[in-house]
């Protein structure tokens, strides 16, 4: 309540990207963001913003306005992760992992690492290269027909050269598509084995990937590729995957109901 009232003072605008308002994003990055928001009952409004008005030169990015000094200039934060400890240090926002052990904070960094340093390259050889076109025309989609050719063409380039020096563009798409689904299967048996440890009683009532009570900092992260993979056109292979994994599925939804029931939801 402490924190809720503090952020009640300020205007806190998150810029996704994304011209739509009540919807998730294609970028996992952007709803971890919003769950840690939303966990910590933070108000805030979307906005679209541009990558290159933003601090890191990506999406998300946040800008912080007081309500009782409006003569000072807004403070604009860049990168997801960045954005969460400012709020923890400004007391806005709980530490989700302060009261965990030394092997469970490993765990949750360790997870954080497999979706956003492992398994995003996977998914950017996914959007970028297997279904080009539908991602560059959702990014791009209010440039002029030359703009959008010019830089998606770029942006193509670009991304061929990160993963093949990264790896991810070196293997062959089954080899791909293994690796890929072998990070999904193994968050299936996690969330699977903390959903057992809910009573049948509690229902729809959400489970956590340490199988806590409550939510950790992995859950974010991993909430976030989860809804990015349901929703996204330009990951049809990954979003057929997800939504035959049971535990997985019937985690976003908990946490959906829960959290954005303002939100129109995947199908």
């Amino acid at each position: 309540m402490e924190a809720t009232s503090k952020s009640s003072d300020l205007d806190i605008a998150l810029f996704r990207g994304w011209k739509q308002n009540g919807v998730y994003v294609w970028s996992p990055f952007v709803t971890k963001l919003e769950l840690r928001l939303r966990l910590a009952g933070i108000r805030y409004t979307t906005e679209a913003g541009n990558p290159r008005t933003a601090p890191t030169g990506k999406i998300p990015y946040i800008s912080i306005a007081s309500k009782t000094e409006p003569s000072s200039p807004p403070l604009t934060i860049g990168d997801s992760s960045l954005i969460a400890q400012h709020f923890v240090t400004a007391g806005l926002m709980q530490d989700l992992n302060a009261n965990l052990s030394g092997t469970e904070k490993a765990v949750d960094l360790a997870m954080q690492a497999l979706f956003e340093d492992k398994l995003y390259f996977f998914n950017m050889r996914e959007r970028w290269i297997d279904n080009f076109y539908v991602q560059r025309d959702q990014v791009l989609e209010d440039a002029p027909w030359l703009v959008r050719w010019l830089v998606g063409g770029m942006i193509y380039r670009s991304h061929v050269k990160t993963l093949h020096g990264q790896g991810t563009g070196r293997f062959s798409a089954a080899e791909a598509r293994g690796f890929s689904r072998e990070i999904w299967a193994s968050l299936n048996g996690m969330l699977g084995e903390s959903r057992k440890k809910k009573p049948s009683s509690e229902g729809k009532e959400c489970f956590w990937c340490l199988g806590g009570e409550g939510p950790t900092s992995c859950d974010a992260a991993v909430f976030g590729f989860v809804s990015s993979a349901l929703v996204a056109e330009s990951s049809p292979e990954s979003r057929l995957l997800v939504k035959s994994l049971d535990a997985v599925t019937d985690y976003a939804n908990r946490i959906h109901e829960k959290y954005f029931p303002d939100y129109e939801k995947w199908t």
